[in-house]
């Protein structure tokens, strides 16, 4: 997982120190996290999620600058994408130890209607959990997916908004991994597009309802705001901390709170955009044996209509 790690390092020093030469159009924003930590003998998976902005003009190949970079921001954007989004949390466990997870985030819209579209996105996380407590760990494997599904308007104005249901299935290939319950619950996001501005909120709640009674009772909390400021030729400020609270734990040892931010890029491969981010946050609320801060590395790859 470390190499993954270099490969990201390596993408983003390329798009952000040489963008200008690269660049010809566009521009991103959008994370999402996820991290495990231990609680009674048993690992309780942080919900995920990501965001990003407005469909590209119509009769622009692929959109222009700021189309792209608006579409690349909005998280119900009527707009194919493949995030390969990589969260690297520092200080985790009894250890202090990183854990590695390399989220794929396939975002595909469906259009019901005129009026109506259904976006849909799925989370597989790729975790790499070091040792949490003795003979807890270390553990490399994919984790629980998660299906996120929007049913947003097609034409909407001002407040951009979705709302839809979340679907977590225990996928993990080791108890380490993930919750081992299949669980549910509402998603719901909201947005506007102001000028350079994107700015918004993600939120869902999911609970269990059914997997193997020796697994822990789900219940958990994410919301993730998200501020951007683009400029252009591509290039953004992006702020999109992902707070979480696990409502099973105890009150003292519940939310995980981040405050950060970053920088992106919006680049070509040949006629392909990509949106390269980086971002880093420190948690000023962390339950016992989560991480410390995080570096969150991201290639988002853009298939615009």
């Amino acid at each position: 997982m470390m190499r993954v790690a270099a490969v990201f390092v390596a993408v983003a020093a390329v798009a952000l120190v040489g963008p200008r030469a690269w660049a010809e159009e566009g521009q991103p924003a959008t994370e999402a996290n996820a991290t495990l930590r231990l609680k009674d003998d048993e690992v309780v998976q942080d919900a995920e999620q990501p965001v990003a902005g407005a469909t590209p003009a119509k009769g622009e190949p692929g959109g222009g600058t700021e189309a792209l970079a608006k579409a690349a921001q909005n998280p119900i954007a009527s707009m194919i994408s493949v995030p390969f989004q990589n969260n690297m949390n520092f200080g985790v466990g009894q250890g202090d130890d990183i854990q590695n997870i390399l989220n794929i985030q396939p975002v595909i819209p469906i259009t019901l209607s005129e009026d109506w579209n259904l976006i849909t996105r799925t989370i597989l996380p790729i975790v790499w959990q070091p040792e949490l407590a003795p003979h807890v760990g270390p553990e490399a494997g994919l984790g629980d997916v998660q299906l996120s599904l929007f049913l947003s308007p097609a034409k909407a104005k001002g407040l951009i908004w979705g709302v839809g249901p979340a679907l977590q299935f225990p996928s993990a290939t080791d108890p380490v991994l993930g919750a081992g319950k299949f669980s549910a619950g509402p998603n719901f996001v909201g947005l506007v597009i102001d000028g350079p501005w994107v700015y918004g909120a993600l939120m869902q709640n999911v609970w269990s309802y059914a997997g193997p009674s020796n697994r822990g009772r789900v219940n958990q909390f994410l919301l993730q705001p998200f501020v951007n400021y683009n400029f252009k030729g591509g290039f953004y400020l992006t702020t999109s901390p992902v707070i979480t609270a696990d409502w099973v734990a105890d009150s003292d040892d519940r939310w995980t709170v981040p405050l950060g931010g970053g920088v992106g890029q919006i680049f070509r491969i040949g006629k392909l955009p990509v949106n390269v981010s980086v971002a880093g946050y420190y948690n000023v609320v962390t339950p016992d044996n989560g991480p410390e801060w995080q570096l969150r590395l991201q290639a988002q790859f853009l298939f615009p209509r």
